[in-house]
């Protein structure tokens, strides 16, 4: 594997970490082995067929986000088993010195992903208004909202209205210089121009990652709460913000949560934040969330009964990728079988696992008060400060079992326990981990809880 699609692999799995759950991530996406890049598609490798079959219909989504928000040129996933990969590899990859030209690099103005356009955009109640403060953006870029924040919970459209944007101004505005990136990637880059600028010529790496930023018309970050905690990029990040605020060239910022929520974010940057406008994406109400499903079919040219279509969007209600998985899971399975167009029974039978082992009921509170409970502690002493014995193991449990059994980003986890560090939610959940394994007694106590949350 060459440096450049390790590096790529390597942050594409970051980001699934913070989208998925802890035994998704392990058993399914880890395990995937990244073969090569061909033209602008992603080809990964897995064990088996059954592995495959179920990443092309519970994953293949999370993971086409993940790569579309660390390179937007990239934007297609291709699965194949490990069985399957030497003869594909031999008759359709193209020789080596030829895909040489064709690795992933950074690019003043990204391709962005072509499926992600306002016309592609269901507007429901819960996006209307963020769908307004866009394509006023788009119109006057600059000079109305600025900045734009977006925030709102995980799979929920914040990339896609962004993306949105950004082809609208590609394709309206040629005139405008535009950057896309992830703040991750951001923090990244500065840290090369960082280690770059040594001996002759110091500083040199710095002034260009500064030029890159500051000299354009439209820049749009991402998941801009990764960069709390980072001071040095905060700082970065406030200097870059004044020159193209003062310039009056437009900035849009998406996130997690509101800017007053970013708790580990300088006071000055979640006041210039506040600056423009601020625009929410809530999960969708039933209506919309119907009109996204039939959206889907209608884009991918599926064939389905309408009561499929009710079936799916009232098992989810906060996370459109989510939804749109399971409809391509009903689709594919109803092709194994023969089955055009997709009738209700068989949406059943494809989704019976997933039903069977969904898990509604059960919220991060539910998980903190049972923990609590259990160990005969208070919300505040567990979500506080505390770093004695007997509140730390309690709030390690409880992070461990909050990343087992919800699909919830770890910064999102973080907040919980008092605006605690992604890093740190990491820590707790692979320690309790390896104590599961190796303690006995940890395993019995993570056990006694999860049972009495899920009620077994």
């Amino acid at each position: 594997m060459n440096k450049e699609l390790e590096f790529l692999w390597a942050q594409i799995l970051s980001e699934l970490e913070t989208v998925t759950n802890l035994a998704s991530y392990e058993v399914w996406l880890k395990t995937l082995e990244p073969l090569e890049l061909f033209e602008n598609t992603l080809i990964l490798a897995t064990p088996t067929q059954m592995s495959k079959d179920i990443l092309n219909t519970k994953y293949l989504s999370h993971i086409e986000e993940a790569l579309s928000k660390i390179n937007p040129r990239l934007s297609n996933i291709k699965i194949i088993t490990i069985e399957e990969s030497k003869e594909y590899v031999n008759s359709q990859i193209i020789p080596k010195s030829e895909a040489a030209a064709l690795e992933f690099e950074i690019e003043p103005t990204p391709m962005f992903n072509e499926k992600y356009t306002f016309d592609g955009f269901v507007v429901g109640k819960s996006n209307q208004f963020v769908h307004a403060a866009a394509r006023a953006v788009c119109e006057n870029p600059g000079k109305v909202y600025n900045p734009l924040f977006i925030y709102g919970g995980v799979g929920l459209g914040k990339t896609h209205i962004m993306h949105a944007i950004g082809n609208y101004l590609l394709e309206n505005r040629r005139n405008l210089k535009l950057i896309y990136i992830t703040s991750e990637r951001f923090v990244n880059e500065l840290i090369d121009s960082i280690r770059d600028g040594s001996g002759r010529g110091k500083d040199s790496a710095t002034r260009l990652f500064r030029k890159k930023y500051r000299n354009v018309d439209v820049l749009m970050i991402d998941d801009i709460q990764f960069i709390e905690n980072k001071q040095g990029t905060q700082e970065e990040f406030f200097h870059t913000f004044n020159d193209l605020y003062q310039a009056g060239k437009q900035i849009i910022v998406s996130s997690d949560r509101p800017p007053k929520q970013l708790n580990n974010m300088q006071e000055r940057l979640v006041s210039r934040f506040s600056w423009g406008l601020i625009a929410d994406i809530q999960p969708p109400e039933m209506e919309t969330r119907l009109a996204i499903l039939k959206k889907k079919a209608e884009t991918e040219k599926y064939s389905v009964e309408d009561k499929v279509f009710s079936f799916i969007a009232q098992k989810i209600e906060t996370n459109v990728r989510e939804m749109e998985g399971l409809l391509s899971r009903v689709t594919f399975f109803a092709e194994l079988k023969g089955e055009r167009p997709v009738s209700l029974e068989t949406a059943k039978e494809a989704l019976k696992d997933y039903i069977e082992n969904q898990k509604e009921t059960v919220t991060a509170e539910r998980v903190l008060d049972a923990v609590c409970e259990y160990y005969g502690i208070s919300k505040e002493e567990i979500c506080g400060k505390k770093k004695n014995k007997e509140i730390v193991v309690p709030r390690q449990i409880c992070i461990y079992l909050i990343t087992e059994i919800l699909s919830l980003p770890l910064s999102a986890i973080g907040q919980l326990f008092g605006g605690r560090d992604h890093t740190t939610v990491m820590h707790a959940r692979d320690k309790i981990l390896k104590e599961v394994k190796e303690d006995s007694n940890t395993a019995s106590v993570v056990k006694d809880i999860k049972d009495r949350l899920l009620k077994r």
